[in-house]
């Protein structure tokens, strides 16, 4: 079944809670205090991005103690020099609170004008905010527009929200086989929630012709990545055989990793346990420890690849 969850939603999570590097967790180094220090000497004499460094360091105490209101009054340093990200982040404290006042007019404007400047997370941010009616008059025809921006410049999450809404019909005229070829773009982006949807295309024939090995291989590149459906609808492909080779241990693996947070998945494990060997049970449990430590070390390098992108791409918008 295709979830009900809606990917604007997702997107919404995306752009408002990793607008920044993941905080740290095991407290400030030497080198961070320095990049912090190195960052503020630029930041005094006006230079926009190490202003904006400045306060993503104070955002998730990077060098410095955690401190919200510095964060957002670095931001607004770097915002009114026509620095865009710093103008959508100042937008996005605006829309929560953090930092400095609720004020979704402002929020909208900051954002707005980051988008306006090209800038693909603010794109994607003003998309989510039209599609929710926050501090604009709900109006999923500028969702969709929006979306399209971000997308047409190679934002992943607004391919796969793209995709959503094209399969959906809402705020654009239904069309299956747009919807395959934005997600079929965010997939290769390794977006695992436009990976799964992928597989549901060619599981369903939505867009394109049905294939269940097209099917399987998208939906284990989404579960590779975590994602519970995706783990679940894999474990059944492997059960019985479909799109790959029949592996009743690899099923066992898949549905046990999803079982976490998926009652589906649960059951499935529960019902092959049953027809399983102890051996193959002690095999099954070997195999979703393993998976674990893949999937790990997959996400990790793949969350470093994109930061590294991420980096490169403010250093040029400077």
């Amino acid at each position: 079944m295709i979830s009900k969850q809606k990917p604007w939603i997702i997107a919404s999570a995306l752009y408002i809670l990793a607008l920044n590097p993941i905080p740290t967790q095991a407290g400030i180094s030497l080198e961070e205090v320095r990049e912090f220090q190195e960052y503020m000497e630029k930041a005094e004499k006006g230079v926009r991005l190490a202003q904006h460094n400045v306060a993503v360091c104070y955002a998730n105490g990077d060098g410095v103690a955690k401190n919200q209101e510095e964060a957002g009054k670095w931001y607004l340093k770097a915002a009114v020099q026509g620095f865009a990200p710093s103008q959508s982040n100042l937008g996005i404290m605006h829309s929560t609170g953090e930092g400095v006042e609720i004020d979704l007019v402002k929020s909208v404007s900051w954002i707005r004008k980051a988008a306006e400047q090209g800038y693909h997370p603010a794109q994607c941010n003003l998309a989510v905010f039209y599609a929710l009616g926050k501090g604009v008059p709900r109006d999923l025809s500028q969702t969709v527009a929006w979306f399209r921006k971000a997308a047409e410049q190679g934002n992943a999450t607004a391919q796969f929200n793209l995709g959503y809404y094209y399969a959906a019909g809402e705020g654009v005229e239904k069309d299956h086989v747009q919807s395959a070829s934005w997600y079929r773009k965010a997939a290769e982006q390794d977006h695992a929630g436009a990976q799964f949807f992928l597989g549901q295309c060619y599981t369903f024939g939505h867009g394109l012709e049905k294939d269940p090995v097209q099917a399987a291989k998208w939906y284990l590149k989404s579960a590779e990545q975590g994602n519970a459906d995706a783990q679940t609808l894999i474990g059944q492909f492997y059960a019985i055989g479909k799109g790959v080779v029949k592996d009743e241990i690899e099923a066992y693996a898949y549905w046990n990793l999803a079982s976490i947070t998926s009652e589906r998945a649960r059951g499935y494990r529960e019902q092959i346990e049953a027809d399983l060997s102890p051996e193959g049970r002690l095999l099954g449990q070997q195999r979703t420890k393993q998976l674990q430590k893949e999937i790990k070390e997959r996400v990790e390098n793949l969350e470093g690849l994109r930061k590294a992108i991420e980096r490169e791409k403010l250093r040029k918008e400077a």
